[in-house]
């Protein structure tokens, strides 16, 4: 412990080693290695975050990682994992649009009825710039106005928009030529952007 007053022999440095011991240096077994495997699968979940994996990690290990050296080596361990197709994409070339899989409830407060309602996502390919709107159906004139807000929200069309072959956009899925729904078609046609959907 220190005393008052300071010896006259105390220098800064020494008086800060003193107030600020550096951390103890605990052995991996005592902070817990992370299943990472484990981890991979559990993040495949709906509503699994890699923050919430952490949280129950800390709850177990104590004294474990801080939540940056756990997505940073997670990120490490996921690397060496098969590599998958990279995709560069232009800027304005594609927005690709879906619906998240998971619904929201929402609550009418004059009833108090709760009702469910799906999350529309679009995402432009090279940015990552996204929308997302809650709308209360993937019914085909939800998914159309889901589109229009869209381009009025980036002011402006991509070249091409990437559905994930969702009834509303798509009439029958194929590998090499999809039936786009015709209404869908339609409003592309008349914002001047082409409809790819994804490959089944």
């Amino acid at each position: 412990g220190l005393r008052w007053p300071l010896p006259d022999d105390l220098d800064e440095a020494r008086l800060e080693r003193l107030l600020f011991p550096p951390p103890p240096d605990l052995p991996a077994q005592q902070r817990g290695i992370p299943d990472w495997a484990n981890i991979h699968g559990e993040l495949k979940r709906p509503g699994v975050t890699l923050f919430l994996l952490w949280q129950e990690y800390r709850q177990a290990y104590p004294d474990g990682y801080q939540y940056s050296w756990f997505c940073e080596h997670y990120r490490a361990w996921q690397g060496k994992l098969d590599l998958v197709m990279r995709q560069d994409h232009r800027a304005g070339e594609k927005l690709f649009v879906d619906y998240a899989g998971q619904t929201v409830p929402v609550i009418d407060q004059a009833t108090g009825e709760i009702r469910q309602v799906q999350i529309f996502v679009g995402v432009l390919g090279a940015s990552n710039y996204t929308y997302a709107e809650a709308t209360w159906s993937q019914s085909l004139p939800d998914w159309i106005g889901s589109h229009v807000r869209t381009f009025r929200f980036l002011g402006g069309v991509p070249e091409l928009v990437v559905p994930d072959n969702l009834r509303a956009g798509v009439s029958k899925a194929h590998r090499y030529e999809p039936d786009t729904n015709p209404t869908y078609q339609d409003m592309a046609s008349h914002y001047g952007v082409a409809i790819l959907p994804t490959r089944v």
